[in-house]
């Protein structure tokens, strides 16, 4: 048996279908049903059950493809390992941040990473919590700024700081100019504009109102931060967001709370007793540098 027979063996159960499989891996349809009969005929079981409109794992073969999927990730991390370089002359790193921690620390960690390591070339992703796990657990990410709210028991998590949230407005908002923490009981009174249920944000707020004993008046959902912040400038709608997405915004006037505001466990996510890259040490360095100076 060899890795083209793993590798073939995957195709054609991510496609459904020997053809597509085929014009994916640039092979003769022949070809890989001849190689897929060896690899059966090798293992003395039948993986593929050929008889409907999509092909379909057999109940053998459907514990063999996890098997092979997870053979193919370690030989990955493996390739990775031998050719990380430890000067970080060159390299790669995959990192991610769910949507309001890439709307405020994105950029300022890319351009110092990218400052002190420019051969290193950096992917960055904004994805949900749940594709953050799934993504460090299945090896196709690195390290990911996410939450402590952690469901994986593959992936393991190090607090970096706690995020506080705040209640935002738009210079047009009759709040702007408020120079006093807002009462949780004016909290129930405000139109608001907030992030879809989606969000571990959103959660967080619901939570927070619920054990307040208020129902929060809802009247528009987005499902981007930065379009958020958008409408919150030219509505007069109030929104409730981490109090550093706008630092710098002067359009935006961030109100306390004036309770013990809503607040979750900032964290830096990583994959079990896995190979963690030079690189990722690095960027790890960097971001609990960076912030802990802030």
């Amino acid at each position: 048996m060899l890795l083209r027979h793993l590798r073939y063996l995957l195709a054609v159960v991510d496609h459904g279908n020997f053809t597509r499989a085929a014009q994916a891996l640039y092979v003769s349809q022949p070809t890989l049903s001849q190689q897929i009969k060896q690899l059966e005929e090798s293992l003395g079981a039948e993986l593929l059950d050929r008889g409907g409109r999509t092909v379909q794992t057999t109940d053998a073969g459907a514990v063999y493809v996890e098997y092979a999927r997870r053979v193919l990730r370690d030989l990955e991390a493996g390739k990775r390992a031998i050719h990380d370089v430890k000067d970080l002359s060159r390299g790669n790193l995959r990192v991610a941040m769910t949507p309001t921690f890439m709307a405020y620390l994105a950029g300022p960690l890319v351009r110092d990473f990218l400052a002190e390591y420019p051969r290193i070339h950096l992917e960055v992703f904004e994805l949900s919590m749940s594709d953050i796990e799934a993504g460090l657990a299945e090896d196709s990410l690195d390290i990911a700024i996410a939450f402590s709210d952690v469901w994986n028991p593959d992936i393991e998590w190090s607090a970096l700081y706690t995020e506080r949230l705040a209640l935002m407005v738009g210079q047009g908002h009759p709040l702007y100019e408020l120079q006093t923490p807002l009462a949780t009981t004016e909290l129930a009174t405000l139109p608001l504009a907030l992030l879809t249920s989606t969000f571990i944000t959103r959660t967080c707020i619901d939570d927070y109102c619920h054990g307040q004993g208020i129902k929060p008046n809802v009247v528009l959902e987005a499902s981007s931060v930065n379009a958020l912040l958008e409408i919150v400038r030219h509505a007069r709608l109030a929104t409730v967001l981490p109090q550093a997405t706008a630092n710098d915004d002067r359009s935006i006037r961030k109100i306390d709370f004036a309770d013990e505001a809503p607040q979750r466990t900032a964290a830096l996510l990583k994959k079990r007793n896995t190979y963690q890259s030079t690189a990722s040490m690095a960027f790890e360095r960097l971001v609990r540098n960076t912030l802990s100076m802030g």
